[in-house]
């Protein structure tokens, strides 16, 4: 009895030892859930952070093509601006010429004027006699009709120079307001054209503005995704110790448990070897036929003890060699599990852009690098053979994907799976 209280103890702090396990597990696994929530949380920052960065740069590049047009403007402004400039400088020498001739013309028809002036005050103002009588102290018929004739051009000559004289002046008074018309039209369109060239101007520098403002958030948004995508690598590494930190306790419990199995089936053969000579001292008085059987049954029951212990020292041995060959770890390494495998080259279909560094800054080289998230760059893994190292990203933990020289070997290896190995 006192063995049977011994054994109860023992399995009761077994008990408890496997469920504090148990609950230590379960810890670790929430543990894992949370960080990956994190991650989760933290991918769709990213995506968000990226998608304001493509919006960004939409509008940037709308602004910036915006920018080109008033800059193309604004130099056809400032040439025609130019141009008018000429132009009016070249009215005002045209209009100074015509004023000039104005001036000269009715200099002329001034002269003119006076002229006519006296010889009408000679002809007329001193009296209709004079012209008759040169007229009638004419010798002959001839010379009267002449004398008469030179009169009729004198008068001829003075009505076509008034005339010529009305008429220059009417011409130049035209030609004076075409020059001053477009004088003032040109000088209209400089204006407008200026101040046209003002307000492209303040629109260009309204528009840069706004375009280093785009420029400035699209750098803080590029930040906050960087730091976003630094905390999916330290999640990724995080779940990685995690789940190795939980296949190391899971081994521990699994080897935890089958020494407490071993410790049982020990404690049981040595309760019934003990149990069976006390109750043959006990039943000594009886008689002999039962005393027979008494030994019968105890030399069946350390038979049987003797047998269970040996076979359950064999099954924990078996146990054990399956244990070992289901662990985590081996002579190989610390098996991570079967993975899935697939392939990438450094060429533009696989990585957006050719020649790239990978995530961790090193040169990708065939035959080393491999890309896989939740270990630690650097982290060697043994796969059918080769040895490789950590130093992508792209692919979430189990999945690898494994770095080749051009995009034909990539294609041609496929899809592939494999035990998968850590070094330590």
């Amino acid at each position: 009895m006192k063995n049977r209280r011994v054994f109860s103890l023992l399995l009761a702090g077994f008990l408890t030892v496997s469920l504090g396990t148990t609950a230590f597990a379960s810890g670790t696994d929430a543990a894992i859930a949370d960080v990956q929530a994190q991650k989760q949380e933290a991918e769709a920052g990213l995506a968000q952070a990226q998608a304001n960065i493509n919006s960004l740069e939409s509008k940037k590049q709308e602004l910036e093509n915006y920018l080109s047009e008033l800059n193309a403007e604004y130099e056809e402004l400032t040439n025609s601006v130019a141009q008018l400039g000429i132009e009016a400088a070249q009215k005002e020498e045209e209009l100074k010429a015509v004023k000039a001739d104005l001036k000269k013309a009715r200099k002329a028809a001034d002269k003119q004027y006076e002229a006519m002036k006296v010889r009408i005050a000679y002809m007329y103002e001193k009296g209709g006699s004079t012209a008759l009588e040169m007229l009638l102290s004419s010798a002959s018929f001839a010379e009267f009709l002449n004398r008469a004739e030179n009169v009729a051009q004198i008068s001829e000559y003075d009505r076509k120079m008034l005339k010529k004289y009305e008429d220059l002046r009417a011409s130049i008074r035209d030609q004076e307001k075409q020059v001053e018309d477009e004088a003032a039209e040109i000088n209209t369109l400089m204006s407008e054209r200026s101040a046209k060239q003002q307000e492209v101007q303040a629109l260009a520098a309204s528009t840069n503005e706004s375009i280093h403002s785009y420029i400035y958030e699209i750098s803080a948004s590029q930040e906050e995704a960087s730091a976003l995508m630094s905390e999916i690598n330290q999640a990724d590494n995080s779940i990685a110790s995690l789940m190795q930190q939980a296949e190391a306790e899971r081994a521990a419990q699994e080897a935890a448990e089958a020494e407490a199995a071993a410790s049982e089936e020990n404690q049981g053969g040595e309760e019934d070897y003990d149990y069976n000579p006390d109750e043959d001292t006990a039943d000594s008085s009886s008689s002999s036929t039962s005393s027979d059987v008494v030994v019968e049954e105890e030399d069946e029951e350390e038979a049987g003890s003797d047998g269970e212990y040996g076979n359950g020292e064999d099954g924990g041995n078996d146990a054990g060699s399956s244990e070992d060959s289901g662990s985590s770890n081996s002579g190989e390494g610390t098996y991570l599990g079967n993975f899935t495998l697939t392939a990438y080259c450094n060429c533009a279909q696989c990585c957006g852009t050719a020649g790239n560094l990978t995530a961790s800054g090193t040169v990708p080289a065939a035959g080393r690098t491999v890309a896989m998230a939740g270990v630690p760059f650097g982290t060697q893994l043994l796969i059918n053979g080769n040895v490789y190292t950590v130093e992508d990203l792209g692919t979430p933990y189990g999945h690898v994907d494994i770095f080749f020289d051009s995009h034909s070997d990539a294609l041609s290896f496929g899809l592939q799976s494999a035990d998968v190995y850590q070094l330590s």
